[in-house]
């Protein structure tokens, strides 16, 4: 599918609107979004050009241990005026990404417990799709040291989360389920699904912040819903289009490309949507060569993912 290039509209800095046709929210608060408003006050044309390919898009809101309910609520505000539907990231599961370049996450269980009822409570009756906590079902089945008590915990916390999120009238959840190059069992990622709250959920989401390509997500995804009993998914497309680079290269690969836009109408059965759920721009890490933070906007970055999209 080719990447449209928007148009920009009149009325505010950073010359955003919502897209005609596009059920999801286009935030003029981003990173990009800001980005591009830096880059048009100082004259400089064409890489605002070109990272509009970026910020006229909808992406995720990420919301982490700081002001979460805050930001919950004011960006699904937002999006309830413009009559779209916003995309949250719940990222804040206890001994978040195994001490990794976003470790962090809520001190202990009662901590989470009490900070994803907030954010529930602040999407209150608005539409909203919540992805759940990138990486934390994969990593009890890795060799990440989740395992045992912390797992089991882990797992109820999931169970909890989906369950307050539920019950939100309008909200949609997808518990992150990895993606087709974690060395994993689809069947032991399936009980840990299950065991994590996949029954009350609307599915599970595949390839977040990773680079593999629609057709192997959706094949991936596919034999996991069969698992589960037909649970539909969504597919993260934000920087998939060149594919992954090889290897273990998930770490600000190189060469990498814009995928699909994000849609709710994929084409494919079983498939809710393509998601830009990883922010394009927003580095994975220093990744051992001093590179920017995770989830700093790195411009460089982000203009190669651009100019290189179909």
């Amino acid at each position: 599918m080719p990447m449209p290039t928007p148009t920009p509209a009149d009325g505010d800095g950073s010359g955003l609107a919502q897209l005609p046709g596009q059920a999801f929210y286009v935030s003029d608060r981003t990173s990009a979004a800001r980005q591009l408003a830096d880059l048009r006050g100082q004259g400089r044309t064409a890489e605002a050009d070109a990272l509009l390919r970026i910020a006229a898009q909808p992406s995720s809101q990420w919301l982490g241990e700081e002001a979460a309910r805050g930001i919950a609520e004011q960006v699904s505000r937002r999006a309830a005026e413009s009559d779209r539907t916003p995309v949250f990231v719940a990222y804040n599961i206890p001994h978040r990404d195994c001490g990794l370049y976003s470790a962090g996450g809520a001190a202990d269980a009662a901590s989470y417990r009490s900070w994803i009822t907030g954010v529930a409570e602040a999407l209150g009756d608005r539409r909203a799709w919540v992805v759940l906590e990138p990486d934390a079902v994969a990593h009890t089945l890795d060799s990440c040291g989740v395992k045992g008590d912390v797992a089991a915990e882990r797992y109820g916390l999931l169970a909890f989360a989906v369950q307050e999120l539920k019950k939100r009238p309008q909200v949609r959840v997808y518990l992150d389920a990895g993606n087709p190059g974690w060395a994993q069992d689809p069947s032991a990622m399936a009980e840990a699904l299950r065991r994590s709250g996949i029954g009350a959920a609307d599915g599970f989401a595949v390839n977040v912040s990773n680079f593999y390509g629609t057709d192997r997500d959706a094949e991936y995804g596919g034999r996991l819903s069969a698992a589960l009993g037909g649970k539909h998914f969504v597919i993260d497309t934000s920087r998939n289009g060149n594919g992954p680079l090889g290897g273990d290269a998930w770490c600000n690969p190189p060469g990498r490309a814009l995928g699909d836009p994000p849609t709710a109408d994929t084409g494919r059965p079983g498939v809710d949507a393509y998601l830009w759920i990883k922010n394009p721009g927003e580095s994975d890490g220093e990744c051992g060569r001093g590179e920017p933070r995770a989830g700093e906007f790195w411009l460089p970055y982000a203009l190669g993912l651009a100019r290189a999209a179909r």
